[in-house]
């Protein structure tokens, strides 16, 4: 596609989402995913970017980095436990950054908002990043965190029965495929309580918002998007898969019930608004929210932007239905 017939949507972002994209322009150590960068560089400059973002989030009555065997390598997770904790129920949070880069520390503020909004534990995951990571093996990888907090609940103080998945970006997509990894492979999943899923890529190959919108502002151009896709997969195929193409899977059953979070104005707006369509359609719990004037990734942006915790707060809302199972 030429990517002349983008909408120019400048003067339709919010006010709160200009001034994000002023401060960026004037502090940014540079693009995310540009062509001539190594991955090394990209990761670098993704920490950087998301630095000043991170200050500033709320306190944690405490917080463990727990570090998971699992195989021959140990993953990394960071585990917080709000102030308030009315509720022992833990969701696991999978980070975004285009399956390549992030990790707990460029998304420690949104993990802590979450935290405390839901009043409950949050497990942020460093899963192991592509290229030197292949689909599917961030998707075990987070399964085996999971059965290692289930296994040790006491320990941990949570409940192995009432669990739930959130994520941002590629972190909504392996929180969806390990929900649905667990339905197909495993007896049962109903400890799986609900999903937290923000602006997720969800696998459709083209759509009316990867025309219209996408570019310098969000790092979602066309290009960026295949440098990702391709990075994470193993072979074509792959893109395919009904743990990554949600599409090409049944979610007529067994679905948890999903809070499903979009931006405005985000190329992948369709993915959120096709699956919650297809989730809603078969009678399943299912709320879909957009947030007016966004871009992708607006959830790091709390610090100017008050559509990013009001998103985790109805989200946290979301998920405390499903505990009382009152998901509608």
């Amino acid at each position: 596609m030429n990517d002349r017939n983008r909408l120019e949507i400048g003067a339709k972002l919010s006010a709160e989402t200009r001034a994000v994209l002023r401060f960026r322009e004037e502090h940014s150590p540079g693009p995310f995913g540009a062509a001539d960068l190594s991955y090394a560089e990209i990761r670098e400059h993704y920490v950087q970017e998301r630095r000043y973002w991170n200050e500033g989030g709320p306190e944690m009555a405490r917080s463990l980095d727990v570090t998971v065997p699992y195989g021959e390598r140990k993953i990394r997770t960071r585990v917080h436990y709000p102030n308030k904790m009315s509720r022992n129920a833990v969701i696991f949070y999978l980070h975004g950054g285009g399956f390549i880069a992030g990790s707990t520390d460029t998304h420690d503020r949104i993990t802590r908002l979450l935290a405390r909004h839901a009043d409950c534990v949050v497990v942020s995951i460093d899963y192991s990043l592509a290229p030197e990571a292949k689909f599917p093996r961030a998707i075990h990888e987070i399964i085996g965190v999971t059965d290692h907090f289930r296994g040790a609940a006491g320990e941990y103080g949570v409940d192995q029965w009432r669990i739930g998945y959130a994520g941002d970006s590629c972190g909504a997509s392996l929180a969806l495929a390990a929900a649905l990894w667990q339905r197909d492979h495993q007896c049962d999943s109903s400890y799986i309580r609900g999903l937290l899923l923000y602006y997720g890529i969800f696998g459709l190959r083209d759509s009316r918002s990867r025309r219209l919108y996408g570019g310098i502002r969000d790092g979602l151009g066309e290009e960026n998007l295949k440098f990702c896709e391709n990075a994470y997969v193993e072979k074509s195929g792959d893109l395919h898969s009904p743990y990554f193409c949600f599409f090409n899977n049944d979610l007529t059953f067994g679905v948890p019930p999903c809070f499903i979070a979009a931006a405005e104005f985000d190329p992948l707006v369709d993915d959120s608004a096709a699956l919650s369509g297809i989730i809603l359609g078969h009678g399943a719990a299912c709320k879909y929210q957009v947030y007016p004037g966004t871009l992708h990734a607006f959830l790091h942006y709390s610090r100017m932007l008050g559509a990013a915790e009001e998103a985790l707060s109805d989200g946290a809302r979301f998920f405390k239905k499903c505990l009382s199972k009152e998901a509608v």
